[in-house]
């Protein structure tokens, strides 16, 4: 194994290769950094005590900077000098974790990591699990715990209460892995409820009432009007290009080439992986241009900035619940990409046509080669849907006729 200066920027350079490597420093005997063949770096420490060579992990890099490892190292062989054995003092130091610690470490070492959509984890967890289990001992909670939290939401939200369980369950079969506890509760704990798929499609008086309220300016504008107006811009594009909230709300100027009223969805960002090229309609490039406008005086990498730095808008969850405040109407933000598929097929538009707009994966072995295919009539689809919805909006189904 290679004896290096482990330094801040060494660890930031150091690359994955074909199998895992360990980097021991050259000053601080037994303290090192490994590195696997995935990328994943993480500090140790390597020391005797009674007679064997033990081996104790000190956290993840970058979570863990080389200066707080090193004085982790250091702590961990001075409680060998005075002969005491550092794991043990890590095993009585997890037995102490609390909910909120596994809850914290889950999202930082596995969700945000594996996980495009670890945004979803973080808001269930803040939202339904840290009010109820935060301070409870993480090996402390039981069945019965369990079942008493899901016993709370299923009147409410059943499906929420489904996606509880199963969040809970991930979470403590990767804290087992992770030694921070022993057992996972929710093993013998049933589904709360029964899974059943949505199939809400908005009326034509619904989509023009939430239209609507999209449109509405403030009378007096306030700090959050520009966050408002992003909000409901991204909300409409949902509705245009009938695409997944995620991808719209993560849209940057890169991926758009507005001399071809041409949007594409990098791999990384599209639930089936693969890139996904999205013809932009009038409608579509008259909000994108309005975004531009905004941005005037401070320009960002996303279409939909936030407010809360240099990322994009996220949770519309808020501004959903005003909207059905305000018209009476019931919708989620998936019921936009599942209303314009609806209309789009009942317009006559063929449904190979609307599952490539939708960039649903296809069977057979055709579908790698044929990612780029149907542009035209993409195109011509989104065209059409984008009059029809403005026809909706606009009360003027008499022209249509």
């Amino acid at each position: 194994m290679p004896t290096v200066n482990l330094t801040a920027q060494l660890t930031k350079r150091i690359k994955p290769t074909s199998r895992r490597i360990e980097y021991f420093d050259d000053s601080l005997p037994g303290f090192c950094l490994r590195v696997t063949e995935s990328g994943h770096k993480g500090w140790g420490i390597y020391y005797r005590f009674a007679g064997r060579l033990q081996r104790m992990s000190l956290g993840n890099y970058p979570t863990i900077s080389v200066k707080e490892a090193r004085q982790k190292a250091r702590d961990a062989l001075h409680d060998v000098a005075n002969r005491v054995n550092p794991a043990t003092i890590r095993q009585q130091d997890r037995m102490a974790d609390t909910f909120k610690t596994l809850a914290s470490e889950y999202l930082e070492r596995h969700s945000k990591i594996k996980k495009r959509s670890w945004h979803e984890d973080e808001r269930i967890i803040n939202r339904e699990l840290l009010p109820y289990f935060g301070s409870m001992k993480a090996k402390e909670i039981t069945r019965r715990d369990v079942r008493a939290l899901l016993d709370r939401i299923t009147p409410r939200a059943p499906i929420m209460a489904n996606r509880v369980r199963a969040l809970v369950r991930k979470m403590f079969n990767w804290g087992i892995v992770a030694e921070i506890v022993d057992d996972n509760p929710v093993l013998l704990v049933p589904m709360p409820a029964k899974n059943r798929e949505r199939d809400r499609i908005l009326t034509e008086d619904e989509i023009r009432k939430v239209w609507a309220t999209l449109n509405r300016k403030d009378e007096k504008p306030k700090p959050q009007t520009k966050y408002k107006l992003i909000t409901a811009a991204s909300l409409k594009l949902r509705l245009i290009t009938a695409q997944r909230g995620g991808e719209v709300q993560a849209m940057e100027w890169a991926e758009l080439d507005l001399d071809n009223a041409r949007w594409t969805i990098p791999g990384e960002k599209t639930k089936n992986g693969l890139t996904h090229r999205v013809p932009l309609s009038t409608s579509a490039l008259r909000i994108i241009d309005e975004m531009k406008r905004l941005q005037n005086k401070r320009p960002s990498r996303y279409v939909f900035p936030s407010p809360k730095g240099d990322t994009h808008i996220e949770n519309v969850q808020k501004a959903i619940q005003r909207i059905e405040k305000a018209t009476g109407v019931d919708f989620r933000g998936h019921d936009l990409r599942r209303t314009a598929a609806s209309l789009m097929t009942g317009a006559g538009i063929p449904r190979l046509v609307v599952g490539k707009i939708l960039n649903h994966v296809e069977p057979g072995v055709t579908k790698v080669y044929d990612r780029h295919s149907y542009d035209k009539e993409k195109r011509e689809a989104l065209e059409q849907w984008s009059k029809r919805l403005q026809m909706i909006v606009s009360d003027l189904r008499a022209i249509e006729a």
